[in-house]
C-alpha cells in the first residue's frame, strides 16, 4: 500500500484498510526492534518536531522511532520557534518543507496542523490538537489487536469527558475499525453532533456502533476495553477542576466498573493519570479536594487488566509506521 507523501492529520482521513496496513506495518517494526533487526533505511533524512504543548510520550516516541529509522530531529518548543508569533504558520511551513522530509506538530487548533500540511510540501504529522490525536489511536488500536487477537466487533467504554481530541478520536477509530464505540459521561461532555453522525456513517459501513449514555454502569457493562483520560486537558485553566472533578467523579474508574465490565477486560489511558497524590497537581487536588485520585484508582491503574504501559510503548511503534510509510521506501 502506496501512503508516500500523505499527512496524518486524523483517522477521518485514512479508510480502515489503510489504518489495518499502518497497524500490520508497526507489529513488523516492533518484532524487528525486539530482535535487534536494523531499520535506518532513512540515514540523511530529518524531521522537524513542533511542540507548542509539552509532552512526554509523543516527543520521546517521535524522537526514538526517527533515530530507529536513520534520522536527525530537531526539536522547537514555543520558545525555539516563531511559528504564528512573528511568523506566519503557512511561512514558516514553507520554509521547514524546505529543510526537512516531514514536520510533526503537537498544540492547540486543528486549523493550525491543516494549514502547515497545505504549505510543507512534505508530510505532516498531528502529534496531537484540541480536536484530534491520531497517532494515539494507532497505539491503542494495535494494544487492542495484541491482547484481543483482532479489532471488528469488540466493545470499547470511554469515560469522562468525551468532548476533546481523546473522545473524537476514539469514537472514529473504533467506527472505523468496526467497533462499538460507548460515551459514558454526562450529557453536556458528549461528543459533537456532527462528528457523532459521520461515526454513524462510517459505523454502518465497518458493522460498528455508537452509544451515548448517562449510566455508567449500562454504558460498561460487557465492554471488552475500559478507557479513561485525564478531566482537565492542557491549556484549560485550573478554575475548572472543582466543576469535573464534581461532575465527572460518578464516571471514576473503579474496580466496580471493570467487574461490571467483565474479568476479560482491558483497562486503557493514554497518560498521564492521575491515580495517586505523586504528583505536583495531583497532591494540590488531594488537599483542596479530599480526594486520593480522579479518572481511575490506583487499584485499577496498577490492577491485572490495566495495559497502559504496553499502550505507551506502542506510541512509538506505530508513530515509527506512519513516518516510515508516509515518507516512502518501506
Amino acid at each position: 500500500m502506496d501512503l508516500k507523501g500523505r499527512n496524518f492529520l486524523t483517522l477521518k482521513d485514512y479508510s480502515p484498510e489503510e489504518i489495518a496496513y499502518l497497524l500490520d506495518l508497526a507489529a513488523d517494526l516492533k518484532e524487528k526492534k525486539k530482535k535487534g533487526i536494523p531499520t535506518d533505511i532513512y540515514r540523511g533524512k530529518n524531521v522537524a518536531l513542533i511542540f507548542e504543548k509539552t509532552s512526554t510520550r509523543t516527543r520521546c516516541s517521535f524522537e526514538v522511532a526517527a533515530h530507529d529509522l536513520g534520522m536527525g530531529t530537531t526539536y522547537l518548543d514555543p520558545k525555539s520557534s516563531q511559528i504564528g508569533k512573528k511568523e506566519s504558520i503557512a511561512d514558516t511551513a514553507r520554509v521547514l518543507g524546505r529543510m526537512y522530509e516531514g514536520i510533526e506538530y503537537r498544540g492547540f487548533g486543528q486549523e493550525i496542523v491543516e494549514e502547515l500540511a497545505r504549505y510543507a510540501g512534505v508530510p505532516v504529522w498531528n502529534g496531537l490538537t484540541n480536536e484530534y490525536h491520531p497517532t494515539q489511536m494507532l497505539a491503542d488500536l494495535l494494544t487492542i489487536r495484541e491482547h484481543f487477537g483482532h479489532l471488528k466487533g469488540l466493545k470499547l467504554a470511554y469515560m469522562g469527558d468525551a468532548r476533546y481530541n481523546m473522545g473524537n478520536s476514539l469514537m472514529i477509530a473504533c467506527t472505523k475499525m468496526g467497533m462499538h464505540f460507548t460515551a459514558c459521561a454526562p450529557e453536556k461532555y458528549f461528543p459533537n453532533e456532527d462528528l457523532v453522525n459521520q461515526c454513524r456513517e462510517y459505523a454502518a459501513e465497518s458493522g460498528g456502533s455508537v452509544t451515548l449514555t448517562e449510566d455508567a454502569v449500562e454504558g460498561t457493562k460487557g465492554a471488552d476495553i475500559v478507557y479513561t483520560d485525564v478531566w482537565v486537558s492542557m491549556g484549560e485553566p485550573d478554575e475548572v477542576w472543582e466543576e469535573r472533578i464534581r461532575e465527572l467523579s460518578p464516571y471514576k474508574v473503579t474496580s466496580q466498573i471493570m467487574k461490571n465490565a467483565g474479568e476479560k477486560a482491558i483497562f486503557l489511558h493514554c497518560l498521564p493519570a492521575f491515580h495517586d497524590l505523586k504528583t505536583q497537581i495531583g497532591q494540590e487536588m488531594g488537599e483542596r479536594f479530599g480526594i486520593e485520585d480522579m479518572e481511575v484508582t490506583d487499584e485499577v491503574f496498577e490492577g491485572g487488566q490495566s495495559k497502559v504501559f504496553d499502550e505507551a510503548e506502542n506510541r512509538m511503534h506505530t508513530i515509527k509506521a506512519v513516518m516510515a510509510a508516509t515518507l516512502g521506501g518501506i
